[in-house]
């Protein structure tokens, strides 16, 4: 097998390392785009990579069957989740019915995927992740537990859902129950680890890493909190402009109403429930039985959606994110070796500096700081938080 995929569209799935029995792939981790390599000398041409390749194989999508909105019954969860905390609802449901949950977390200072069967586990798979995860080992882990007999609930990326319904196949699909989530698309984690290094943050010590927030944004160790005055970082600026995703993002054939899960989940930006919205609502999308199980399971607080108001406030119902015309200046500037935030200061001049206005803002008082997007990390408890403080996040 010389390739696997187009040459930069692979989405970093992880399924082709799972699928192959001579361990003959790795895929390589580059800041614009991901590349499997194959190594010929243990290659024995099964074709099991290809097959399992979402890029080579796309499972059939379906359209909604209904479109909702709502939030978790338990408010304390649905004040610490992204949106309405519907995925925290779903999954807790699932547990209770003796189901076997798996989903991203942060771990080791990477982001990766985790087992639990336990309801106090959830609380690890709240929030958004900004960035490329790693389901290496879940998938040939999730198809044993089917074998077994076992339900499972996988709540992922739709790239990643479509290349587990690959790996397992369709024999085992029945107690398959799968989520996944509406997506602009995702930088690879090297951008995230170099950035926290450029701030004096070893990713590698981090306890936590929350991408977004109700609250404020600080860094914490056990019960002392530092906080961090820079809450609008070069970092979070990149990815809401769509600066630094990996290249298979911009050509995502998932950014569509045809969905290839169970149930979806996004934000139901734009919705009526102005009171509501500032505790989050999130929208709910339900493709089959298997998800108005799901749906049932979670016990949410749940209403009916104007179907053309969400779709109009979730682009990436319709088609994928476009590609910045700044894009090819801020990787060329890392390539240089200028900084994160540096390169997008000089690619997005205008709202960098509409940004670090706010920041100063915040600093001298005249802006209230308060929920929405940004970097919130929290230290491992053997490490020291002044060491890596360098006067704000930026």
């Amino acid at each position: 097998m010389q390739s696997i995929c187009e040459d930069k569209m692979c989405a970093g799935c992880m399924a082709c390392v799972d699928a192959c029995p001579k361990d003959a792939i790795a895929v390589l981790e580059r800041l614009e785009y991901y590349t499997p390599s194959i190594d010929q000398s243990k290659c024995i041409d099964c074709g099991r990579c290809t097959a399992v390749c979402q890029q080579c194989n796309p499972p059939q999508g379906s359209k909604p069957s209904k479109w909702l909105q709502g939030w978790d019954s338990n408010s304390e969860s649905r004040g610490t989740s992204s949106s309405g905390g519907l995925a925290a609802a779903i999954i807790r449901g699932f547990i209770s019915a003796e189901g076997v949950v798996c989903s991203c977390c942060f771990r080791d200072g990477q982001f990766g995927f985790e087992f639990s069967s336990s309801i106090a586990d959830a609380v690890k798979y709240k929030g958004s992740k900004y960035v490329k995860s790693n389901p290496i080992g879940s998938y040939a882990r999730i198809k044993k537990l089917l074998v077994e007999g076992k339900e499972v609930l996988f709540v992922g990326l739709p790239c990643q859902v479509a290349s587990l319904k690959n790996f397992v196949g369709n024999k085992l699909l029945s107690n398959l129950y799968t989520v996944d989530l509406i997506c602009h698309g995702t930088p690879s984690p090297a951008i995230l680890r170099q950035f926290l290094s450029e701030n004096g943050i070893d990713m590698n010590q981090l306890e936590s890493i929350e991408f977004r927030s109700k609250g404020s944004f600080q860094l914490r160790e056990n019960e002392r909190t530092i906080d961090l005055p820079g809450v609008l970082d070069g970092y979070t600026v990149a990815f809401l402009a769509g600066l630094d995703y990996t290249e298979n993002c911009y050509h995502c054939r998932y950014a569509s109403i045809e969905r290839v899960s169970d149930v979806t989940l996004g934000d139901s930006w734009g919705t009526n429930l102005t009171e509501e919205m500032r505790r989050g609502v999130s929208l709910v999308l339900i493709q089959n039985q298997k998800g108005q199980r799901l749906i049932d399971l979670a016990g949410a607080e749940l209403m009916t959606v104007d179907i053309e108001t969400a779709i109009k406030n979730n682009g990436q119902l319709r088609s994928p994110s476009e590609k910045p015309s700044a894009r090819a200046r801020f990787f060329e500037d890392l390539s240089c070796g200028r900084s994160i935030t540096d390169a997008v200061r000089r690619s997005l001049p205008k709202r960098y500096f509409k940004q670090s206005l706010k920041r100063l803002l915040i600093r001298i008082g005249l802006l209230k700081r308060g929920g929405g997007y940004g970097i919130k990390v929290s230290l491992a408890p053997d490490s020291n938080p002044l060491h890596y403080i360098k006067g704000s996040i930026q």
